[in-house]
């Protein structure tokens, strides 16, 4: 029997109660032991959460260098749910003091960062897998692997759109402060968007051209970017986040033989083939999140899929499309 793996959470604001409502259902392998948050008001809104399940809370040390010091030696893992900014230093510390650590989506914010992690992956030892929900999804998993077996035929394009009312209801907050969040509706929503096509193609962009709108905002909000992967192949991403309200998502991917509908968070997949015209959905085993696939990797279930030199190639992606809407769409080579 596999031992329950205790872990910390590094930051219990809004996205991690999610998280924390689906680790809750995985008591035979999973204890949350402490955490780190320095609002009050975001520890006790997740107190909630546990005392609806019938559970003590988990203390909360706000200093991660106190946390790591005092219960490295009780801890397996940590899972890093704060903002952007904080990622590249808390994953490092965590690793450093001997923890695997699944780090939420997207990894860094450049990537001298990515490389940094990597490095520290590599010397350590430690697992690191990045929150991407797309490629931990069993979903976007079983579409590569129906192309890598030529069930598809040839890749010949991809249309990927991501659309939420982000702009309006991230007012005020850090993921409008671009020295915290590293970008905006493109690398926080759109980020899924990003990182899911690149899985889907199993290869990745040579050269795109990008244009970004702000609409009076610190940040972009509004993005087109057309690309062309190695093979030739050609996408184009719509990340629309001035919307009416909603968060959404849809990805084509044009084969020789078939037409695969999913989204940028693999909730859902369904097929076309070439002797029919409407959409199947296919059947893949039903999941948890990413802290029931992260949990697959460590225990050596399967390969790790969103290593960080995914957040390294999202990196490098999102770079070159700042690089050429700054430059009024010029075509930019990638890598």
């Amino acid at each position: 029997m596999t031992p329950v793996t205790q872990v910390t959470l590094i930051g219990v604001g809004g996205m991690a109660r999610w998280h924390i409502r689906q680790m809750l259902k995985m008591p035979e392998s999973t204890a949350i032991a402490v955490v780190c948050e320095p609002s009050e008001k975001q520890y006790a809104e997740s107190c909630k959460l546990f005392a609806e399940a019938g559970l003590e809370p988990p203390p909360n040390q706000p200093n991660l260098d106190k946390l790591l010091q005092e219960y490295k030696d009780r801890l397996d893992a940590a899972f890093i749910i704060t903002p952007h900014a904080y990622h590249h230093d808390q994953t490092a510390a965590c690793m450093e003091s001997g923890l695997d650590v699944l780090l939420e989506k997207p990894m860094v914010i450049n990537a001298a960062e990515a490389r940094s992690l990597i490095n520290v992956r590599d010397r350590t030892g430690k697992l690191m897998v990045v929150a991407f929900p797309g490629s931990l999804s069993p979903r976007i998993r079983k579409a590569v692997q129906m192309y890598k077996n030529g069930e598809l035929g040839k890749l010949q394009g991809i249309s990927a759109t991501a659309w939420q009312s982000w702009g309006e209801n991230t007012v005020g907050t850090w993921r409008q402060q671009p020295e915290i969040s590293g970008g905006g509706f493109l690398f926080d929503t759109g980020a899924h968007m990003l990182n899911t096509v690149v899985d889907l193609a199993c290869e990745e962009f040579v050269e795109i051209a990008a244009w970004m709108d702000f609409n009076d905002r610190p940040v972009e909000t509004e993005s087109v970017v057309i690309g062309k992967l190695a093979s030739g192949a050609m996408v184009t991403l719509h990340g629309a986040g001035e919307t009416a309200p909603s968060c959404a998502s849809d990805i084509y991917a044009f084969y020789s033989r078939a037409i695969m509908r999913t989204g940028i968070w693999g909730e859902k997949l369904e097929l076309q083939g070439d002797a029919e015209n409407v959409f199947f959905p296919v059947e893949v085993p039903a999941s948890l999140g990413v802290w029931e696939q992260f949990l697959a990797v460590r225990n050596g279930q399967m390969a790790n899929p969103c290593p960080p030199e995914v957040g390294l190639r999202m990196a490098k992606l999102y770079d070159a499309i700042k690089e050429s809407s700054s430059k009024h769409g010029a075509v930019v080579k990638c890598g």
